[in-house]
């Protein structure tokens, strides 16, 4: 296919869809202005202000459309869903950041996020590390009006109090101050593929005393995908569910793209096969975060992978109606 071609989809006739100029939406996805009549709006979140050490996330949008460019709209994993036929989705490009400050750059991305929501759009949304999902969330459940079910995979809590001597906004805050703010209910929430080196002793047992529950690597490859998937629709229990995918919860090996990788993690197909398994969920919104292209491996591994967990979660929305 041409890199000029768009794909086919099923925009609303008002929307203006003007071309990207060569450059790539996610998945060949027209681009629109607005969100108004999609069911699922694809964002960018282009900020690393969160990163601690290596940053470069704030190019993982583009290296994420980049790459989403080789996939294809029918997904045999969820019946042979053919996605932009049950779903009108477009890309609306990247939300305004102001790199190097972070508290401005929240407000501008949540009120990139809130437009998206306040047409009735489910965003989608392209990280950016993992500080980007505090504003996401924010957007998100103050268009429920009620705290979320978060389903986060992560290598990492992402539920310190706060990093360099005070600031309480990074990529390893976001899930203490949901909680702190009342935008998820730990109580239907889990955190699954923690591993690693840790600060602290209680590097884990903080999401856990917040009311999280929490799965190790190990704990959540003991189970298998159909399994885990059940106990994830229970945990959440229908309420709405907002899912952020750090990519380096899957091992380095299949994703060395990230800003803190850890060995040990599962595979590509393991964490795809727990994705193509997951049922029962009320998907309100959703980011993939923390692919770094600036560390990437030959082919663009990572941001293949990240383009691919994106499209298995359109494909869970989509079979969701």
């Amino acid at each position: 296919m041409d890199d000029e071609q768009q794909r086919p989809a099923r925009p609303p006739d008002s929307l203006a869809l003007p071309r990207f100029c060569g450059v790539a939406t996610f998945m060949r996805l027209p681009q629109a202005s607005e969100a108004t009549g999609l069911d699922v709006a694809v964002l960018g979140l282009p900020s690393d202000n969160g990163s601690p050490y290596r940053t470069g996330a704030r190019f993982g949008p583009k290296a994420i459309r980049d790459a989403s460019v080789m996939l294809r709209p029918v997904n045999p994993y969820r019946g042979n869903v053919d996605v932009f036929s049950a779903l009108h989705v477009a890309d609306l490009g990247d939300a305004a950041v102001v790199p190097g400050y972070m508290p401005p750059t929240l407000l501008q991305m949540e009120a990139a996020v809130r437009r998206v929501t306040d047409a009735g759009a489910c965003p989608l949304l392209l990280g950016g590390d993992h500080g980007v999902s505090i504003a996401a969330l924010r957007a998100v459940a103050g268009r429920h009006r009620q705290p979320l079910a978060l389903v986060h995979f992560d290598a990492h809590s992402d539920t310190w109090d706060a990093y360099f001597g005070g600031e309480r906004h990074s990529a390893g805050t976001p899930f203490r101050r949901a909680v702190e703010e009342s935008l998820v209910d730990p109580q239907r929430s889990l955190q699954l593929g923690l591993r690693g080196s840790l600060f602290s002793p209680d590097d884990v047992e903080q999401s856990r005393r917040l009311g999280y529950e929490v799965l190790s690597t190990d704990e959540m490859l003991a189970e298998t995908p159909p399994t885990l998937a059940d106990r994830i629709a229970r945990r959440t229990g229908g309420a709405p569910v907002y899912l952020s995918f750090d990519l380096d919860v899957v091992d380095p090996a299949s994703a060395p793209g990230v800003q803190t990788p850890e060995a040990g993690g599962p595979s590509a197909r393991e964490m795809l096969a727990i994705l193509r398994n997951l049922h029962g969920i009320d998907l309100a919104g959703a980011d993939v975060v923390e692919c770094n292209p600036l560390f990437d491996g030959p082919g663009a591994v990572t941001a293949l992978l990240g383009a691919t967990v994106a499209a298995e979660i359109l494909a869970l929305k989509a079979v969701s109606r």
